[in-house]
């Protein structure tokens, strides 16, 4: 039987506003256990039997971006403190940004790099991913892993490890009084003042092969079969929302893909629905629905491991 894996990937600070049919599903749910990887939990969910995690930058390179060789990592603009004797990333460290500005983040870089053997560009909306011409034998965590916490745990690891740390020293810099973050201070919104390098491979690896349907914002899974409303219990699936429970947006996604995979769930057309967020997953099955008298708290309460 199939099932559903709902990821909240929303950024910043999140509103202390209940959403009640969530909070039923989580004081009924088994967990949370920690999840260390959630795209890597999802992904076996809709993967080929067999099939390994496929690196999120070579997933995410836009349909027009060259595929001719090279390696490839997301570079994620995110905003980093500077503490006493350590440097860390808030919880809501991880930026948005708008495409023209990450266009002029990539030509600016472009100016200032060349010759190095590396580049910026944009994917897919606003993402921005460097490029290097060698491939790099290093490990790297996901910058979500990394919210909240001192980075020392979550620097790249490898042994091409002193070139991306190097690297992302020298972004620091470029990036310290640049006219994009002029801009942003101007507005009143946070500095980028580094981008976070993660989840390189390959730049010409070849499409990925599921057997389910994605749908939502995220670099991985927007690359793969989005659907635009749910689409049954045939298949499994994964949603990545990028909107926080209870914020104006998530009444459509209740209704939109939540509730119908409830009902699935509940008629047993569907095994189990997965509900995960930073480091936090629970799991219902339809023997779980029936817990009714477990006290409902606030979601980010229960879902949440750093407020």
């Amino acid at each position: 039987m199939s099932s559903v894996y709902f990821r909240i990937t929303a950024r910043g600070a999140h509103p202390h506003t209940r959403a009640p049919r969530l909070e039923r599903l989580l004081s009924r749910a088994n967990g949370p256990t920690d999840t260390a990887d959630w795209r890597a939990e999802a992904y076996r969910l809709i993967a080929p039997e067999g099939a390994r995690v496929p690196p999120v930058a070579s997933a995410a390179l836009a349909p027009n971006a060259s595929r001719s060789g090279g390696w490839v990592c997301m570079a994620t603009p995110v905003h980093l403190l500077a503490g006493m004797t350590s440097i860390g990333m808030a919880a809501d460290g991880l930026l948005e940004i708008e495409p023209f500005e990450a266009d002029a983040l990539a030509a600016d870089f472009n100016r200032v790099f060349a010759g190095g053997g590396v580049s910026l560009e944009r994917g897919r909306d606003a993402l921005l991913l460097c490029r290097f011409d060698q491939a790099l034998r290093v490990t790297t965590s996901a910058p979500e892993e990394a919210a909240g916490h001192d980075l020392w745990g979550y620097l790249p690891q490898g042994e091409d490890a002193a070139r991306l740390r190097s690297l992302t020293s020298e972004i620091e810099m470029w990036l310290f009084d640049h006219p994009v973050n002029r801009r942003r201070h101007e507005t009143q919104r946070p500095v980028i003042n580094a981008l976070w390098l993660w989840g390189g491979g390959a730049a010409d690896a070849g499409p990925l092969a599921v057997n389910g349907w994605t749908a939502g914002e995220d670099p991985l899974f927007a690359s793969l079969t989005p659907a635009s409303r749910y689409p049954g219990a045939a298949t499994s699936g994964v949603v990545a929302v990028p909107d926080w429970p209870g914020s104006p947006p998530w009444h459509d996604v209740e209704e939109r893909w939540l509730a119908p995979a409830v009902a699935d769930l509940r008629a047993g057309r569907l095994e189990s629905i997965r509900l995960s967020a930073r480091r936090r997953s629970m799991q219902l099955n339809a023997r779980a629905l029936r817990r009714f008298w477990r006290r409902a708290r606030p979601w980010w309460e229960v879902l949440l491991d750093v407020d």
